[in-house]
């Protein structure tokens, strides 16, 4: 999870490719780049009861993207998606 500032606008840039189905939390983030990504990324931006308002696959790096809907988005390796679909519970929403 990137709870800092700093840490949502660094993302998982310059970094190398994590392990598949494994992400990056970015809560309250409702737009990412990918400028400075050393590969492809699989977005899945999450509404605010921790559903899965849509996907991006593959995104190649110089890249900007929003979602207006998203209360947060996960960065992951290109591929970790696998079968995930828009409706898909990705996070237990919490109080």
């Amino acid at each position: 999870v990137a709870a800092r500032r700093s840490d949502r606008l660094l993302g998982l840039a310059w970094m190398p490719a994590p392990p598949a189905r494994v992400g990056l939390l970015l809560p309250g983030t409702r737009s990412v780049h990918t400028f400075g990504m050393r590969f492809a990324l699989d977005l899945l931006w999450l509404d605010a009861a921790g559903r899965i308002a849509r996907i991006d696959r593959a995104v190649v790096r110089r890249r900007v993207l929003g979602c207006r809907e998203a209360a947060g988005v996960v960065e992951a390796a290109a591929g970790s998606a696998g079968a995930l679909r828009a409706g898909d519970r990705l996070i237990e929403h919490r109080h």
